[in-house]
C-alpha cells in the first residue's frame, strides 16, 4: 500500500471514530408527544436544540448532524414507532458507516425508578420492545444505551403506563432528568462508556441485577 493509500485510510478510520449516531426511541404523532415512553424523543429534541442543530424529516426518521469538542453527531428520532426502531437504526448506521461502539440509544425503562438514570455498554432488551427490535436488526447486543426511569407504581398495566402522559408531579422534574440524560450523553460522546459509567450511573433499588 504506497503512503497515500495508508495515510487516507487512517484519516478515514479516525473520522469514523470521532462520529456518534444519538438514537431516542419514541413514538410520532401529537397524541405521543407527552407520554413516558417518548422521554428518548424528548432528550433528543434538547439535544437538537443545544448543538443549534435542527431536525429534519428524512428517510426513516427525523435527522440532525452537529458536532460537539471536535467530534461529529448524528441524532435520530425513528418515525416507525417504539417497537420498530430498528430499521432506522440500522439503515442510519450504515449509511453513516458508524460503529457499534459509537451508537447510543436512548429509552425509557420500567425496571428504573423515576429519576434514575443509568447506562450500559450493551446487554439484554430488559422487556423493552424497542431495543429487542434494535437487537434484531443489529444481530448484536452490543451498543450503548442510556434508560432513564420512569416507575412510579408497581400497579399498573403496562401499556396503559408507558402510554400515559406525566403527571403534574412528574413534570416539575423532568427538566433536571433530561438535564441529567444530556450531560451523560456528551460524557459518553467526549469521554467515552466507561469514564461516563463511572461518573453518572444512579444507584437504586431495582437496578442491581438488570
Amino acid at each position: 500500500m504506497s503512503f497515500l493509500q495508508n495515510f487516507f485510510s487512517r484519516f478515514n478510520k479516525k473520522e469514523l471514530m470521532n462520529k456518534f449516531l444519538i438514537v431516542g426511541i419514541g413514538n410520532i404523532g401529537d397524541k405521543y408527544t407527552n407520554t413516558r415512553h417518548n422521554i428518548g424523543f424528548l432528550v433528543i429534541d434538547k439535544l437538537s436544540e443545544i448543538l443549534k442543530s435542527p431536525l429534519s424529516l428524512v428517510k426513516l426518521g427525523y435527522r440532525a448532524e452537529g458536532s460537539y469538542k471536535g467530534k461529529k453527531i448524528i441524532l435520530l428520532k425513528p418515525s416507525n414507532y417504539v417497537n420498530n426502531s430498528g430499521k432506522s437504526l440500522l439503515y442510519w448506521k450504515n449509511k453513516e458507516k458508524i460503529p457499534n461502539k459509537n451508537i447510543l440509544v436512548i429509552c425509557d425503562d420500567l425496571n428504573l425508578y423515576f429519576g434514575n438514570i443509568k447506562l450500559k455498554a450493551n446487554g439484554s432488551s430488559g422487556g423493552h420492545n424497542g431495543l429487542k427490535d434494535i437487537e434484531e436488526y443489529l444481530k448484536s447486543n452490543n451498543y450503548s444505551r442510556l434508560r432513564v426511569g420512569i416507575l412510579n407504581s408497581k400497579k399498573f398495566n403496562k401499556t396503559d403506563y408507558v402510554l400515559g402522559e406525566w403527571t403534574d408531579e412528574e413534570k416539575d422534574d423532568l427538566n433536571n432528568i433530561i438535564s441529567s440524560s444530556l450531560e451523560t450523553v456528551l460524557s459518553f460522546i467526549h469521554n467515552g462508556i466507561d469514564e461516563t459509567m463511572n461518573i453518572h450511573n444512579s444507584k437504586n433499588l431495582m437496578d442491581e441485577n438488570i
